[in-house]
């Protein structure tokens, strides 16, 4: 793992709104490439209230924008699983979307290296990570012919962002580590996960195969649940309560389990 900044645990996590009981369960999430924790703010509405919603901070974002971003991604897995470590008193899940996925994937790997294990891998809009990328590599673009790659792609960049140079110069170099990452990751394989894998497509995704989804069922020992909602690679915005719905059903505990067989 990489040395080349000092670990501040307290900056990884965004603590969600909650209740404030003592949760049964705390699911981090990891964004997708240029995004920030933000994005998960209106999660925990949506989920029962003893799940404890913590958002995962990236360097070079939010609060953290001052922050070099990670340009090589298992540096990025191997210190967010350091600082999440102090927080794995109860039980746990990991939800990461698009590139978050690929994140959360070999955070669960590193942590597996010692101590408590998440119960549950949630990975969404994202190819398995031992299927080739489907995508020729665009970080290297000049800044115009990335961004018209990324928004062919994706749809990813919203419209009052694109107007905006001010606030494009400062997404831009976010996003350009961010593919780097993923473009110069090399899976290496390993034995599969112990926890169950949950996976989550859009309908009209047009990047994403389903059977590139189908294949993260290879990545664990345990049981694997595949769901297509309907939307395009981001209908983790779009088709959020239904998202969210699956999500609170496969971390449903015991109790719960048994109240709706009953």
């Amino acid at each position: 793992m990489s040395s080349r900044r000092e670990l501040d645990v307290n900056a990884w996590v965004l603590r969600l709104p909650s209740p404030g009981i003592r949760p049964r369960l705390r699911l981090f999430c990891f964004p997708y490439a240029g995004g920030a924790a933000a994005i998960y703010r209106a999660w925990s509405g949506g989920l029962p209230a003893d799940i404890e919603v913590c958002a995962v901070q990236l360097p070079g974002r939010g609060g953290r924008f001052r922050e070099a971003p990670f340009t090589h991604l298992p540096d990025l897995a191997g210190e967010a699983a350091q600082a999440l470590r102090p927080r794995l008193d109860v039980p746990f899940a990991l939800f990461g979307h698009s590139m978050g996925a690929l994140i959360a994937f070999e955070v669960a790997r590193e942590l597996r290296r010692g101590g408590p294990q998440p119960v549950r891998l949630l990975v969404s809009a994202h190819e398995a990570p031992h299927r080739p990328d489907p995508d020729p590599p665009i970080s290297h673009l000049d800044d115009a012919d990335f961004v018209a790659e990324i928004c062919a792609r994706y749809d990813g960049i919203p419209r009052e962002v694109l107007d905006q140079p001010e606030l494009m110069e400062l997404v831009l170099p976010v996003m350009r580590a961010d593919f780097t990452a993923i473009e110069s990751y090399a899976y290496v394989a390993d034995s599969p996960l112990d926890c169950p894998i949950s996976c989550f497509g859009g309908a009209g995704d047009r990047r994403v195969a389903l059977a590139d989804l189908e294949a993260w069922s290879e990545q664990t020992r345990g049981s694997f649940r595949l769901r297509v909602l309907p939307g395009d690679h981001f209908f983790v915005d779009t088709a959020r309560p239904m998202l969210l719905a699956a999500i609170a059903e496969d971390l449903a505990g015991p109790a719960d389990v048994e109240a709706r067989r009953a």
